[in-house]
């Protein structure tokens, strides 16, 4: 197979399909990755093919983030990028002609994988981290933690899959016809269905064992498992860090990544440390994009801009974080007890069920964020036996799991 991907977004976006990319090249097959140019060095460190595509969008996202209070914010970000994105289209064609597919793998946020698969002929594989794309009554659409209405209502909230033709129909029409010379798509297309009206083929990078595959999910959505991008052996710590972790009892990691709060990182840099001295825990706090602002390190508390997941959370007490997939995901296969703080997104779904797996206590949302609700989940998050057991299972589970050689199982039996 030659196998394109194409992702676009936070690191937690990228660094799942830099691993399935790598995975491919292993199994035999010849495999380029398009993305942002911010994460070339990531791709390429991977012994992966990158492709260009141009940093405006990500510039665009993390100087967002950075200042991210509420989920408005989010609308106001994205009415920026639509010159970014087009751009983007143009890089991803270029990147595609000139690579020449067998098969395009693609991140929905791309906007770019169904169409270029399209006008090359060439299969087009939908891929997410998140249980996002196919419909389903088990639960609603990750974006919605909670839906009190039942099963039908759950299969209507993936009804939300349709913002994208409606919101950047007339660029991607554009695109279609002015680039690729295909006719117009309908502004109310769900993408579940390609322009022949065959379904869309969809990987889920994710585990069953923490999200159980829907009974009413087709044949053609693939729940593979997580794809973990190994970095543990290739990095080294830095002097301070590598101290910091050999002065007393493991620390708990605190860290919420692209998720900013502007001018409240410094209020939330506070009230870390402040929950930290009251509880008497080390800790580890990560800035992120400027999510949290906090002092100097000190005799508890290790402040640093970011390590690797892999690496950093086997040697931790337990993790606290946003409820990104990847960030999840890696705290519990590190066997670690978790505390999900959401913000916005999906994160609210994972920090159900994180919370609904035994693995830490009742979600902090970050709208509630507070000295004295973080005290009491640090204290429970570390002195509470059950959450390190059933953390101790989930993790034993997922590593009997090879996500990326299931995907690419997957994938050679739908390439031509």
């Amino acid at each position: 197979m030659r196998v394109l991907v194409l992702t676009f977004g936070t690191r937690g976006d990228v660094q799942p399909y830099v691993a399935l990319a790598a995975g491919l090249g292993v199994a035999g097959h010849d495999v380029a990755l398009c993305t942002a140019e911010g994460y070339r060095e990531l791709v390429e460190s991977a012994g992966v093919a990158y492709l260009h595509m141009g940093n405006e969008m990500l510039t665009l996202v993390q100087t967002g983030m950075s200042q991210m209070k509420r989920p408005s914010d989010a609308l106001r970000i994205a009415k920026r990028m639509t010159r970014a994105m087009r751009s983007s289209l143009l890089d991803q064609w270029e990147a595609a002609r000139g690579f020449e597919p067998s098969i395009i793998v693609y991140h929905p946020k791309t906007l770019c994988g169904l169409h270029v698969a399209e006008r090359l002929g060439v299969p087009a594989v939908a891929s997410l981290p998140l249980p996002f794309f196919t419909p389903t009554a088990d639960f609603p659409i990750p974006f919605i933690a909670q839906w009190p209405l039942g099963g039908a209502a759950n299969r209507l909230s993936y009804q939300f899959n349709r913002f994208t033709a409606i919101a950047y129909g007339n660029m991607i029409n554009r695109f279609r016809k002015e680039t690729l010379e295909l006719s117009r798509m309908s502004r109310w297309t769900d993408y579940l269905t390609d322009a022949s009206g065959q379904p869309v083929p969809v990987l889920y990078g994710f585990s069953r064992h923490v999200v159980p595959v829907p009974r009413d999910y087709p044949e053609d959505a693939h729940v593979t498992g997580y794809w973990f991008l190994d970095q543990a052996d290739e990095w080294d710590p830095p002097a301070d860090l590598a101290a910091f972790l050999a002065a007393g009892e493991p620390p708990v990691y605190i860290g919420f990544g692209s998720m900013g709060f502007g001018r409240d990182a410094a209020v939330r840099g506070r009230i870390v440390l402040d929950a930290v001295n009251r509880v008497g825990v080390r800790a580890i706090v990560a800035r992120g994009w400027g999510g949290l602002e906090m002092p100097s390190s000190s005799s508890r508390v290790h402040v640093t801009d970011s390590v690797p997941h892999d690496w950093l959370f086997p040697r931790t007490a337990g993790v606290v974080h946003h409820g990104g997939a990847g960030t999840t995901a890696a705290g519990l296969r590190a066997r670690r007890p978790t505390l999900v703080c959401p913000v916005l997104g999906d994160q609210g779904f994972w920090a159900g069920r994180v919370h609904t797996l035994g693995c830490g206590p009742l979600p902090l949302p970050m709208r509630r964020f507070s000295v004295d609700g973080l005290a009491c989940r640090l204290h429970s998050l570390i002195n509470n036996p059950t959450y390190r057991d059933q953390a101790q299972e989930i993790g034993n589970a997922l590593a009997d799991e090879d996500g990326v050689g299931n995907a690419v199982h997957v994938l050679e039996h739908i390439a031509p």
